[in-house]
């Protein structure tokens, strides 16, 4: 391959932005300035949504009416949910996330308004009803009744009581509000980059984000969290997983959750979610994946000087609050709608076609012979 070939646009700058940075001085993925640890911390998910949205922390009176519009926007149509029970029940969530997406599209008023304030509330709309979309298709394909979303829960209380009929204690939806920051937002990765692409063309949000989460989707993506999970199934018990993983590198396996295209020495991300992950599992007394997980973690870090990303932490929390497997990547895509939506409307605001070029390495120029002289 030619030099002058930057396959998968590895070290090509593209854009300005300014909504999040990876500053390696401090270690810290940040958004709009703010560490990401601190963030976690010190705020719910919903501020730093409003936050990514709208370049500043709320005060009281402003989280106070971002929150009541979430709220006031989470109901889904009758139309849509009748959609979402009648999909294949061995449907993926992640198809499922991408329709029901699209569905909005074709049923919000404002789709073809791209104006900032009409891609704002579009924004509000898609980020308080895909998580009730997705609940209602948690439930239905379990045969179970759909829960409506409540008023006077916050996202991730709400999120838990449309999935499960009851909200579990602070710490499990403090450790899920952290997941839900970390994902939140991560500069120009693949999903964010689909997002901007198609909105370079003039498209609407909804289909930016339908394209969005597809890319998501990918095990190399957002789909890792899942495959992290399907690899400690099959180690199945910490005994085994020093056979497993050094196994798997001697064939040179691809162990999913490690590495990553912007940290080299480990992602900022992971020491937070670690913690919380270590929370869930006391609650749960549950030592078994965390036991597999260190084991993995230090055989990787040994032999292959390969660190965890934020994916090989969340997915065993996930696991252990009572998701199935594949909803890991559509709980990614509640989060990082906030990222996409930021993107989105920062690409409209100094809009330009994105259109790379290719370099031809096919046959030379040939002529067309007729049929009989072939």
């Amino acid at each position: 391959m030619s030099d002058d070939v930057k396959k998968g646009l590895l070290g090509i700058v593209v854009d300005e932005t300014t909504i999040s940075q990876v500053m390696p001085d401090i270690n810290s993925l940040t958004y709009r300035g703010y560490a990401v640890q601190d963030l976690c911390e010190k705020c719910c998910f919903e501020e730093v949504a409003y936050l990514i949205l709208n370049k500043e922390l709320p005060n009281k009176t402003k989280l106070k009416k971002f929150k009541k519009a979430l709220e006031e926007n989470r109901n889904i149509t009758i139309n849509l949910r009748e959609i979402v029970k009648h999909m294949p029940k061995r449907s993926h969530p992640m198809d499922v996330a991408r329709t029901v997406v699209s569905v909005m599209g074709l049923e919000d008023k404002d789709t073809n308004n791209n104006s900032p304030a009409a891609n704002m509330r579009k924004a509000i709309r898609i980020f308080a009803k895909t998580p009730t979309a997705i609940a209602a298709f948690f439930r239905a394909r379990k045969g179970k009744n759909v829960i409506p979303p409540k008023k006077n829960l916050g996202f991730s209380e709400n999120f838990f009581y449309m999935c499960f009929g009851k909200i579990p204690s602070k710490e499990i939806i403090k450790a899920f509000d952290v997941s839900l920051i970390l994902y939140a937002e991560h500069s120009f990765n693949v999903s964010t980059f689909t997002a901007r692409t198609i909105t370079s063309s003039l498209s609407d949000i909804h289909s930016a984000i339908t394209g969005a989460i597809g890319s998501l989707k990918g095990p190399l993506h957002g789909g890792a969290n899942e495959a992290v999970m399907h690899m400690m199934s099959k180690i199945k018990k910490p005994e085994s997983a020093l056979k497993w993983i050094n196994s798997a590198l001697d064939k040179k396996e691809v162990v999913m959750g490690f590495g990553h295209r912007v940290y080299k020495k480990g992602d900022s991300r992971v020491p937070t979610m670690e913690k919380y992950f270590k929370k869930v599992s006391k609650i749960k007394n549950d030592k078994k994946f965390l036991k597999i997980y260190d084991i993995v973690k230090s055989v990787m870090i040994e032999r292959k000087d390969i660190y965890p990303n934020v994916d090989f932490p969340t997915g065993p929390t996930y696991h252990l609050m009572g998701f199935d497997t594949d909803f890991f990547t559509p709980i990614f895509v509640l989060s990082r709608i906030t990222g996409w939506s930021a993107h989105i409307m920062e690409q409209h605001a100094a809009n330009k076609l994105i259109r790379p070029l290719s370099k031809y390495s096919g046959e030379k120029h040939r002529k067309v012979m007729l049929l009989n002289q072939r």
